[in-house]
């Protein structure tokens, strides 16, 4: 005969709710864990997804994920010419924040470089790669967009002719994937009034320079749209990646791109640990504080839990003494139902997770290491909750169960 069943059966309307509570618990802590999984995992999406080797930024900065960079087209063509560059191709990435059906709407702009780079890499659920040098657009499912649907944004019109999924920016921002030209586009968008204005400034300067006056007709150029002034540079990019040759000596070409003065150089590990740990090292550890905090919340509860357990047991407890039960058996007990407490909270934690976690905002990723890591972290704590339980019942004498 096993008490621990006994006794489980006995009250069980009270086992089960105090079950479900820890599995609850339990269920948040595992949640801790998947959300941090989740945050380094968008966080080093694009870093894997687009596979290059080295990631050429703006000087003294951190790339485009960590800050602003700045880099200019012609870097492209100057990575090209360097020994064991296999390809090079321009980087565009920014955020943005429209409106959408009254609700505010961020969306990670990311250019690919057209028409080397089409899309192709990126995981499609519906539609096609980028066919065209303007106004199409991939977008992540998390934006809303539907295949086929024409957003607004600037001053021009994009249709979306692809739908991807889990393309998602370290800040939990969906991605929509435009051409280099279109996301530079978006990024510097200027509204109309402002154009005209910064065209009468620059014809009020020229008028009141020398050689406005000894050049007039350089004034009729000032009001002429900024592309087609050659003084005025192209825009500028955030970034330049490039693929190196199988053959070639990786850290070779990173010690040519980096004696140039103007820009900073990373592998790919490089500027993945830029981001870990940047953006998400804080993040890690605030999350982890509050998972030590949950776990010692979890043992306290369970503990208590079993205590009570314990003194409504007293008189049972009493009674087996008096019969000539060793303290083995009650042991058992006590340990026996902590173990079922905490294994089954864990069963009804890891259920209700995969239900609930899905409707997160941020992705929650639990892997099974995470997953082992707290079942046996759960034993331990049905091990070390049983103790004050334990203890009480050791101190119980076999007279209690003559009063």
């Amino acid at each position: 005969m096993n008490l621990a069943t006994k006794d489980i059966r006995h009250n069980f309307g009270r086992f089960a709710l105090t079950t479900l509570g820890v599995g609850m618990l339990l269920m948040v802590v595992m949640g801790m864990g998947g959300i941090y999984r989740g945050i380094v995992e968008d966080a080093t999406l694009l870093i894997d997804r687009i596979g290059a080797d080295v990631w050429i930024v703006q000087r003294s900065t951190r790339g485009p994920f960590a800050e602003v960079s700045r880099v200019p087209p012609t870097l492209v063509h100057r990575a090209l010419a360097v020994p064991g560059i296999q390809s090079a191709r321009e980087f565009v990435y920014h955020t943005i924040q429209r409106e959408r059906e009254g609700k505010p709407l961020r969306i990670a702009v990311l250019g690919l470089s057209w028409p080397t780079d089409k899309g192709e890499w990126v995981p499609l659920i519906a539609g096609r790669p980028l066919a065209q040098n303007h106004y199409e657009m991939i977008a992540d499912g998390s934006l809303g967009f539907q295949l086929g649907e024409r957003v607004e944004l600037g001053k021009e019109t994009y249709t979306v002719v692809g739908v991807t999924r889990s393309m998602i920016s370290s800040n939990g921002d969906g991605l929509a994937f435009f051409t280099v030209a279109d996301a530079l586009a978006i990024q510097l968008d200027t509204p109309g009034e402002a154009v005209r204005l910064e065209r009468a400034a620059r014809q009020a300067r020229g008028e009141r320079s020398e050689i406005g006056a000894k050049q007039p007709t350089l004034l009729e150029r000032a009001t002429a749209p900024a592309a087609e002034l050659p003084p005025i540079a192209r825009p500028q990019l955030s970034a330049v990646v490039a693929e190196v040759d199988p053959g070639a000596d990786l850290e070779h070409v990173i010690e040519i791109l980096s004696g140039w003065d103007d820009v900073s150089v990373y592998t790919q590990d490089g500027q993945r640990e830029l981001l870990l740990r940047g953006s998400v090292e804080k993040i890690r550890q605030q999350i982890g504080l509050f998972r030590i905090l949950l776990t010692v919340i979890a043992a306290i509860i369970m503990a208590l839990i079993l205590y009570t357990l314990t003194l409504d047991k007293i008189h049972s407890i009493a009674l087996l003494k008096l019969i000539g039960a060793s303290n083995t058996v009650i042991l058992g007990l006590i340990l026996q139902q902590a173990f079922v407490l905490g294994v089954v909270g864990f069963g009804i934690a890891y259920l209700i997770g995969q239900r609930v976690f899905p409707m997160f905002p941020r992705r929650v990723i639990l892997t099974d290491e995470d997953l082992w890591q707290l079942a046996i972290i759960v034993l331990v704590i049905s091990v070390v909750s049983s103790f004050l339980g334990i203890w009480k019942a050791m101190r119980v004498s076999p007279n209690e169960a003559l009063s």
